[in-house]
């Protein structure tokens, strides 16, 4: 009713203009003649951002809890049944690993990730390690690059960050070419010791070169349609391995807050709603000295509240070392949801999915943390072009 009596008095006061021999209103709609350019152009963006909430709203209550539990799994792609396990267990998405791409041909595996695609009612985010240097998952197989991507410090001191941008590109093609939509990268870390364990994958400088490095990659992939992972939160330090064991930050949090969360920040301004942040397996004293980051409510508390960090956020594999005895029935993964992780990277799927549902099933983890995980996962899926992102009409 609002509209047809604006439209009425729109209409009267050109009519009144047009008989005192003024020159007619330009034809406009309502109150939107009064608003800037800018202010349309913002009110029509949150108007589109909410439509497309709203469509990720409607897809969760479609779902069964099965099937809204399957999307929090990230999972390390299985040697067999991994098409049948996609429909069986309802991932959320495969990581593949060196064993999987070794001596396949382009063709070859771009036939393999299509078959898993296929498998899903919703698809499958498609992720891998290919960092570049001592983590290349894909270009280590010379029927898909004739050489390995180099380390980003080789890069750099080759031609600085446009060597670096020019290869994040052609990394970005070549992945979203064979089927892939997640890229593990960039490592976030601020390391500058040789001697440290995460120093090779690193940039190798300090927060602030770090931070442009990884503003830079994640923009990068971010234009070239390619999800980011920003690992390993909340900075690995000079720790040790946690493949095999246990690491124990000691550091006081003026370190993180000064130096390590640094990159991080720049990363999720950059990367935006394709960006999503690992935690690792690191015991950090000075946030909880009893638990792993990937395990600790309180890790998770600062990347949400104090960071302001609301994509994705998944642990590092829980099938290291540094984890496994945290949980004493196993159930890890349900650990992993209960500190604020949205999505679980394992091998143990199949024993981890049944054990998170009895856990909403017995009420110690409850279904509305679910929908808010599955909520996030979706939107990333949406922000990378897997489902809809315009409205219905």
């Amino acid at each position: 009713m609002k509209s047809v009596l604006s439209a009425l008095l729109s209409a009267l006061l050109v009519l009144s203009l047009a008989a005192c021999g003024s020159p007619a209103a330009p034809s406009s709609s309502g109150s939107a003649s009064s608003q800037s350019p800018e202010e349309q152009h913002r009110q029509e963006q949150e108007a589109l951002e909410e439509a497309r909430q709203q469509r990720i709203w409607d897809l969760i209550s479609s779902m069964t809890l099965e099937e809204k539990v399957g999307q929090l799994f990230f999972v390390r792609c299985p040697a067999d049944s991994a098409a049948e396990d996609v429909s069986t267990y309802h991932l959320g998405g495969y990581i593949l690993f060196g064993r999987d791409t070794k001596d396949r041909t382009a063709n070859e595996l771009i036939q393999t990730i299509q078959h898993y695609q296929d498998a899903a009612a919703i698809p499958l985010l498609m992720g891998v390690d290919e960092e570049g240097g001592t983590v290349v998952r894909v270009s280590s197989n010379p029927h898909l690059r004739s050489e390995k991507f180099a380390s980003p410090q080789r890069l750099y001191a080759l031609g600085g960050m446009d060597r670096i941008l020019a290869d994040t590109r052609e990394k970005n093609v070549l992945l979203r070419a064979l089927g892939f939509n997640v890229n593990l990268a960039p490592v976030a870390d601020v390391s500058t010791d040789p001697g440290d364990f995460i120093y090779d994958r690193a940039f190798g400088q300090d927060a602030a070169a770090t931070s442009d490095y990884v503003s830079a990659v994640t923009g990068q992939m971010r234009a070239d349609g390619m999800g980011s992972v920003l690992k390993h939160f909340p900075g690995y330090g000079d720790n040790a391995d946690t493949h095999t064991g246990i690491a124990v930050d000691d550091r006081p949090y003026e370190d993180f807050v000064n130096s390590d969360f640094l990159p991080f920040l720049a990363g999720m301004a950059a990367g935006g709603d394709t960006a999503a942040v690992l935690v690792s397996h690191n015991i950090v004293e000075c946030m909880d000295p009893d638990l792993p980051a990937s395990l600790s409510p309180q890790v998770h508390r600062i990347l949400r509240q104090d960071l302001g960090f609301d994509g994705v956020v998944m642990t590092d594999d829980l099938a290291m070392d540094a984890v496994g005895a945290y949980a004493g029935d196993g159930a890890v993964a349900v650990m992993a949801l209960q500190a604020g992780n949205d999505m679980v990277v394992t091998t143990d799927y199949r024993s981890q999915i049944p054990k998170v549902l009895e856990a909403v099933e017995n009420g110690s983890l409850e279904e509305a943390a679910i929908d808010a995980a599955c909520r996030r996962v979706l939107r990333w899926k949406q922000a990378l072009g897997l489902l809809p992102t315009e409205p219905e009409v």
